[in-house]
């Protein structure tokens, strides 16, 4: 990838921003690496606006008699055509939409040719998009080498962004959030290369566990395969580790099942989260930081406002790095318990206790 690129590659928010600002006017094709989330974006602009009808169209499933049909028509005893548009495409609605073009990259050259007008215009047959409709694009890579190239009259006609992948402690935050496995999280927590593009990785052996274009791997590391994992993990007490090894090892490759089995096994020396809220002051604390980890992440997973008190004294018990990150986790403003928490009064005392660790956290 361009080094210049590169550096200005947005996060899902920032390109949600974006599009929310301009995608009415201009389309915005989004490229990034495979499983990084970019699909959601659907969801991240439907959640902000309610009020427009969201539209999914898969380019992969598509040939150029799936984008408009002839209809007969007759007017003044003269007979012609007009075109019927695919419903996937939205543009019967009378009301916004946003149109998401998923996998463009990937779509066959006729198909590439007749969105393009949909894409400039916001016109597609004899429909006309509402003004105030969003129209974004994705494919992956192009460097991924999966067929995501466009010809140059077709990007010139759109803005072309990079999305960057996550890092280890975004993810995390977004896991918290979505129901991850805290054993995944603490795993994520202490591997930060699961996060890194092809692209900074000449050698592929030098990191086993992402997709990388040189080398064949039929699983391997991303964000949509780490979630698959967890999907795994949280139904783990009905597989023997035999089972439970080959599931992972077909979701995110053999080195990333392998080292997350050991993680796994860690999970032993936590306490039950019953143990916590009954005898905070007595629970077992874990002798490993990978263990603490997974602790405190599955509290922040978890947490209600019936136990925050029972949590605030058993984790003053922790090491002082576990408790910022706790402090670190709830004070995320996207944190689903954060005004739980943050009102809580044995919180607020810790906090005001601990203040300078809020401030080496926030730098």
């Amino acid at each position: 990838m361009n080094s210049a690129i590169q550096m200005y590659a947005l996060g899902l928010d920032q390109i949600a921003t974006s599009i929310l600002n301009g995608g009415d006017k201009r389309t915005i094709l989004v490229q990034g690496h495979m499983g990084t989330g970019k699909s959601s974006l659907l969801t991240t602009l439907s959640r902000d606006l309610p009020k427009h009808t969201p539209c999914y169209f898969d380019c992969t499933t598509k040939d150029l008699g799936d984008i408009t049909i002839p209809k007969m028509n007759q007017l003044d005893n003269a007979d012609y055509v007009s075109y019927a548009t695919n419903e996937e495409l939205g543009a019967h609605h009378k009301t916004p939409i946003i149109l998401m073009i998923d996998e463009y990259g990937k779509a066959n050259p006729a198909v590439k040719n007749a969105l393009l007008r949909v894409m400039l215009e916001r016109k597609i047959g004899g429909y006309e998009l509402h003004p105030d409709s969003l129209v974004f694009a994705t494919p992956n890579l192009g460097a991924e080498g999966v067929g995501d190239l466009l010809p140059p009259h077709a990007r010139n006609r759109i803005t072309v962004i990079t999305a960057r992948k996550p890092d280890n402690m975004e993810w995390i935050e977004w896991g918290i959030n979505n129901g991850v496995d805290h054993t995944l999280l603490g795993w994520c927590k202490d591997n930060p290369h699961l996060f890194h593009g092809f692209e900074d990785v000449k050698d592929p052996d030098d990191n086993p566990y992402i997709y990388h274009p040189k080398q064949q791997r039929t699983a391997f590391v991303t964000p949509r395969s780490l979630e698959a994992a967890s999907d795994w993990l949280k139904t783990r007490e009905h597989f023997d580790d035999q089972t439970l090894t080959g599931l992972l090892m077909g979701t995110i490759g053999e080195r990333g099942a392998m080292d997350l089995m050991a993680f796994v096994k860690l999970s032993d020396q936590l306490p039950s989260l019953q143990s916590i809220k009954d005898e905070p002051k007595t629970a077992k604390v874990p002798d490993s930081a990978a263990a603490v980890c997974m602790v405190v992440y599955r509290s922040l997973s978890t947490l209600g406002a019936d136990w925050v008190d029972s949590w605030m004294d058993y984790m003053v018990r922790l090491d002082k790095e576990a408790q910022g990150m706790f402090a670190n986790g709830c004070s995320a403003k996207k944190y689903a318990h954060r005004n739980v928490v943050m009102t809580n009064k044995k919180f607020t005392t810790w906090a005001m206790d601990n203040n300078y660790m809020f401030a080496a956290d926030k730098k």
